[in-house]
């Protein structure tokens, strides 16, 4: 059974050589293709002096040489690490650094973005540019061209050569541990800081492969299916989804960024039969015109997470896709999925299950905890903590967050919850005060400690409020320094390039005083109290 990319990448490809692997608008590669550019990009790593274990950095919308630079990075025991493009500069540069990276990938529409902090990265020694070489103000002498860098592999070396041939190959495979790190994806963090969570070949194998021993089929993805990759590699759902399809053998069309017309357009011109979209995609389709449940007809599996969804989108959703619903629950730190709602459960208006998360994906544990560690009955509200064969190795250079997080093989996701008696979960209120914006996770430290730094501000406290297009929106309350005035305006101008545009306030009240308990700790839920009264779920 294969259990690491390596292996995967040369066994799929000996049974899908020619057929087309992935498509996008820059161009069309098969699984061989695939292959072949894996393999010299993995050379031309090795050439730059990559070691094992060593991070190499990626900053790019979605294209195919991104997923040739994971299975590269892989191949030459290098851990890929994916950025979020929409952050900005001073939030790039704080990644690469702590992520050690000494090779940086990055698409040349968003050299830009790192022009002015190139000065702060300290340890790059190449920075390797991906698209077209036409009309670039980047100068071919002090950066390396994606193209022509991977293409310049003539023999192969030692390292790598043995892959070019069959029996060779099947030998190298097994110099791959499927507990070795393969990727490292960076989450917002609870202090204001992200943290890199790091990711082992297992992750993308483990959970299916048990699921397959026990008959469960999931979604029944094969090499007949054509799925659309509008999930970005920087988070694990992307990356996930579109692993999942390579191992399946389908075809899959990539998207630079979603964009709800042009996914319309790709589902019916390649006849894409699963998608993986989260709910604020989902109706960002609902809204389109030309959005109609004939041109939408090849679709037969519809998978969402990210955030919850409500009853009425749901409804909407099921109206214009003739297909199975699927819903996961999961995080970064799970390696994706661990909980499934099924197809059955989604049978509306009035299924008692459409309002839960789902029920543990087999090989996955789930337990609802109460402050002392104790396991709850079912019915009552904990902290849900799940053991998934997925779950991350830890967190990068950071053993204290590792140790609050994973514990005995336990996720403690900061989550509230509570199980029913049939097993399923149903998702409440964050233990942690995590936004979920258009499936983005924000969390408000990393905002309030910008913000802090106004000097009009005295104190200031974000929160997220429910809002039906986006799930939520950034809310800040802001207690302003006496005889001092602040509007809107100037507070996004002063957030406007040192935190991503998505993480701004979209909504800011000003107030006297932030509400606090006896110790002086700022009550957020006092804050949230109006806005989610109603809301039967404390997420949105």
């Amino acid at each position: 059974m294969i259990n690491t990319i390596p292996g995967a990448l040369f066994l799929i490809e000996n049974q899908h050589t020619n057929k087309e692997c992935f498509r996008s608008t820059h161009k069309t590669t098969t699984f061989s293709e695939l292959k072949e550019n894996s393999l010299k990009a993995a050379d031309g790593l090795l050439s730059l002096g990559i070691k094992s274990n060593d991070r190499v950095a990626l900053l790019s919308k979605d294209r195919i040489e991104n997923y040739e630079l994971f299975f590269a990075c892989a191949i030459a025991h290098a851990v890929l690490t994916p950025i979020n493009w929409r952050l900005q500069p001073e939030e790039i540069a704080y990644i690469i650094e702590d992520c050690t990276a000494k090779i940086v990938f990055i698409e040349k529409d968003l050299f830009p973005a790192i022009v002015d902090v190139m000065n702060k990265l300290s340890q790059i020694e190449k920075i390797i540019v991906i698209g077209d070489k036409s009309n670039t103000l980047i100068s071919t002498e002090n950066y390396l061209h994606y193209e022509e860098w991977s293409q310049a592999v003539q023999t192969p070396s030692h390292n790598i050569q043995p892959f070019y041939e069959k029996e060779g190959a099947e030998q190298i495979t097994r110099n791959y541990t499927t507990t070795d790190a393969v990727v490292q994806m960076y989450t917002s963090g609870t202090t204001g800081r992200p943290k890199g969570v790091v990711l082992a070949h297992y992750t993308f194998f483990d959970l299916l492969n048990t699921m397959k021993t026990e008959g469960d089929n999931w979604m029944g993805l094969n090499s007949h299916d054509s799925l659309l990759l509008s999930l970005p590699i920087f988070h694990i759902g992307g990356l996930w989804w579109a692993i999942q399809g390579f191992l399946a053998g389908a075809e899959s069309c990539l998207m630079a960024f979603f964009n709800a017309p042009e996914a319309i357009k790709i589902i019916e011109q390649h006849t894409i039969t699963k998608v993986a979209l989260v709910p604020a995609m989902i109706q960002f389709i609902l809204s389109e015109p030309n959005a109609t449940p004939d041109k939408l007809r090849s679709v037969n599996g519809v998978l969402y997470g990210a955030s919850p969804i409500t009853p009425e989108l749901l409804t909407k959703a099921k109206n214009l896709f003739n297909a199975s619903f699927f819903q996961i629950y999961g995080m970064t730190e799970t390696g994706n999925m661990a909980v499934c709602l099924r197809p059955e459960d989604h049978n509306l208006p009035h299924h008692p299950y459409i309002s839960a998360a789902g029920r543990a994906l087999p090989g996955v544990s789930i337990k609802v905890l109460d402050p002392t560690g104790n396991p709850l009955p079912p019915g009552k509200t904990g902290e849900i903590v799940i053991h998934s064969p997925s779950r991350m190795l830890g967190y990068w250079h950071n053993p204290e967050a590792t140790d609050e997080t994973l514990r005995d093989g336990w996720v403690y996701t900061g989550d509230a919850g509570y199980l029913d008696q049939d097993g399923y979960l149903y998702v409440c209120d964050r233990i942690k005060d995590m936004i979920i914006y258009a499936g983005e996770n924000i969390y408000p430290a990393e905002i309030e400690s910008v913000l802090a730094d106004h000097p009009a501000v005295k104190e200031c406290a974000i929160i997220g409020k429910p809002d039906n297009r986006w799930g939520e929106i950034v809310t800040a309350f802001i207690v302003l320094n006496d005889n001092t005035a602040l509007k809107k305006r100037d507070v996004v101008t002063f957030l406007s390039g040192k935190i991503a545009d998505f993480k701004i306030p979209k909504a800011i009240e000003y107030i006297d005083q932030l509400p606090r308990n006896a110790s002086g700790k700022i009550l957020k839920k006092n804050l949230r109290a109006r806005y989610w009264q109603d809301k039967e779920r404390q997420v949105n």
